[in-house]
């Protein structure tokens, strides 16, 4: 075969080769999911940033990510929480668990449990600690509702039992859920 018969060749299947890919990634885009996420900025009573919360949407609740530095060690309950408001010093501006379906709380009580629920975060000796976590019973539109959400560390270790709060103390962080 001789080279201009070649280029021939290649010049008429190229074209077909760069359309094919063309519209293939068209169709990869169409079908591709669009991620949901919010981030919450932790804060204590004093102001000071103590690490993040971020939401992500998942087909049947929400991935919740947590990051925290500069707070005690040990157990401490963490909750996702109502209404997308955090004022000090108590930051009780932030509502209730988030429970839209109306549930009992503690992931240990039974049926179910509130949707903001979560397993006690542990912080080390140097005050790190992370948490990831899929929540389960609400959906990523209720939880940026009218009002928002708010992300609460609170004092002490969750029982994940005693109705309302599973005795977790005080609120000594909170920061609001924004979409990214």
């Amino acid at each position: 075969m001789r080279n201009y018969q070649l280029a021939a060749i290649l010049a008429s299947i190229l074209p077909l080769a760069a359309c094919a890919s063309h519209a293939d990634s068209h169709a990869w885009e169409e079908v591709a999911p669009v991620m949901e996420m919010a981030r919450a900025q932790l804060m204590t009573p004093t102001g000071e940033n103590i690490g993040t919360a971020t939401a992500s949407a998942l087909s049947g609740g929400i991935r919740l990510q947590l990051n925290v530095t500069g707070i005690g060690p040990g157990e401490h309950g963490v909750h996702v929480h109502m209404t997308g408001v955090c004022e000090a010093p108590g930051f009780q501006s932030a509502g209730g668990h988030w429970n839209p379906a109306g549930a009992a709380h503690g992931l240990a009580g039974e049926p179910g449990h509130h949707a903001g629920d979560m397993p006690n975060l542990t912080v080390t000796a140097n005050g790190t600690g992370t948490l990831e976590f899929n929540l389960v019973g609400g959906a990523f539109a209720q939880l940026m509702d009218a009002d928002g959400a708010a992300f609460v560390v609170h004092a002490n270790a969750d029982d994940q039992t005693t109705d309302p709060s599973g005795n977790s103390g005080a609120r000594i962080a909170c920061g609001v859920f924004v979409k990214n």
